[in-house]
């Protein structure tokens, strides 16, 4: 029997063994897209227990002890912080086969030094111990992220954001991580959504333009895109229900533009015309400026009404959706191709079954602009876990290029989630291991060191052009 989640865990090979530990180990963190929050670094908070670190606003860790019937005052409500740890503690030691198990020890060894089990039994001296090195300076918000060994970071930042607090940490040269916005235009695209109006005030007062066209709405949109680009920005992000492509003429997209500007009910289909053309016109600026496009998609949202009521949005309550038609997808990358306005592209889908997919579109889409182009992102959200990367890997390896991979992510709200680069290196090495050691690939340790290091980090500073 193996000994829990010591130094070779989830390394099941000599081989895998030894690329984690010369390679994969010993290289940065460079975490291109995440949610924390840049008011959190500039300000460099401190927090005051492990309760607020590890439970405040960890919708992962929330569903599970919803799963195991614990009160909603535990979770989100109002409960003493000591009280919520010890139900988070109940529900952890019967969480046998979920990440979260593993994140959860990876972080509590890594950053707290703690190796043992924490259980409702162990909770007391698991809450006593972090609670006392969270008193270190060292654990603050900037120290967490020098220790995790942090270059880069990405956040994720909305057009109409002043980002002050980015000006903040830049201006500080006391703090030697890059902190870059990350474009998130969603509010801009959902034409259809309730608050669509109000969000086109916000971004007319940030951008200084009259928005009465969807003309002026681009306008507006190229001129908080310059004002990001002078930032620092490299890298948008949007999270769709799917890629969507029902094109439709300049007369109808200005005739939808102003049903949502005023509130009006849109069809499913106007929507899609409205979204496929500022989509698009999005693209070919990001072509123009060298960001990189994500797109997150495949996620049904706020599921459970009455509590989307209470709690609002990311509490909890997104699964998975099947509602991503390929044709359209190919129509919509077809488009910017065609038109020669196709940047480098990132593509994650929510269901897992979309992988296959996802590898045999990326493959008609690239050229010599960049290696690796159009690239398969990693494993998100709900397939996040051991056999999702396995799976999302072993498709991209299967169908297309993994050594071009631009590899983990912690697309995370928490400041200790960094361990889960960790954990994704030791299932990438031990993948790869598995290889050599069945006689699939040959033990070429040059050739290997190259893939393992480019896979963790040097492959997306290439690829985004940070400059680190």
């Amino acid at each position: 029997m193996k000994t829990f989640m010591d130094e070779n865990f989830l390394l099941h090979t000599e081989c895998a063994r030894k690329l984690y530990h010369d390679y994969a180990k010993p290289m940065p963190i460079l975490d291109y897209h995440c949610h924390i929050s840049p008011q959190d670094i500039a300000q460099d908070r401190q927090f005051t227990d492990i309760t607020q670190v590890w439970l405040g606003g960890d919708h992962y860790k929330w569903r599970q002890m919803r799963s195991n019937g614990i009160e909603e005052a535990f979770i989100t409500g109002d409960a003493p912080a000591r009280e919520k740890f010890q139900k988070w503690a109940e529900t952890l030691e019967k969480l046998i086969g979920n990440p979260l198990y593993h994140w959860s020890h990876l972080e509590l060894q890594r950053y707290f030094g703690y190796y043992g089990h924490l259980n409702s039994e162990t909770a007391e001296e698991v809450w006593r111990l972090c609670n006392e090195k969270l008193k270190d300076p060292q654990m603050s918000v900037r120290g967490l992220i020098r220790q995790s060994g942090v270059t880069l970071l990405c956040t994720t930042d909305d057009p109409a954001d002043s980002l002050e607090w980015h000006d903040k940490i830049r201006e500080d040269d006391t703090f030697d991580v890059q902190v870059l916005p990350a474009w998130r235009p969603d509010k801009a695209v959902n034409v259809d959504a309730p608050a669509f109006p109000d969000y086109i005030r916000r971004l007319e007062t940030a951008a200084g333009v009259t928005v009465r066209t969807f003309d002026d709405l681009k306008t507006a949109l190229r001129n908080r895109m310059e004002f990001f680009h002078k930032r620092g920005c490299l890298v948008s992000d949007h999270g769709l229900d799917y890629v969507m492509y029902a094109p439709v003429c300049d007369t109808e997209v200005e005739a939808i533009f102003q049903k949502g500007l005023h509130g009006e009910p849109l069809t499913s289909a106007e929507a899609a015309g409205y979204k496929t053309a500022l989509m698009l016109f999005l693209g070919r600026e990001y072509h123009r400026l060298g960001w990189v496009m994500q797109l997150h998609y495949g996620c049904s949202r706020n599921n459970n009404s009455s509590t989307f009521e209470k709690l609002g949005p990311d509490t909890g309550y997104d699964c998975i959706n099947t509602d991503a038609p390929a044709g359209q997808l190919t129509g919509f990358l077809n488009a910017l191709t065609t038109a020669g306005r196709l940047p480098k592209t990132i593509l994650y889908s929510l269901n897992p079954n979309d992988n296959a997919v996802i590898d045999s579109v990326i493959g008609c889409f690239q050229d010599d602009s960049a290696v690796g182009k159009l690239q398969h992102g990693s494993a998100w959200w709900f397939n996040d876990h051991k056999a999702g990367m396995i799976e999302q890997m072993t498709s991209l390896a299967n169908l297309g290029m993994l050594s071009n991979f631009v590899g983990m992510l912690t697309d995370s709200r928490s400041f200790l989630s960094y361990t889960r680069h960790e954990y994704f290196r030791r299932i990438l090495c031990d993948l790869l291991g598995g290889w050599v050691e069945d006689g699939e690939y040959p033990y070429d340790e040059k050739v290997l060191e190259k893939i393992v290091k480019g896979i963790c980090y040097d492959n997306a500073v290439r690829y985004f052009g940070f400059d680190l």
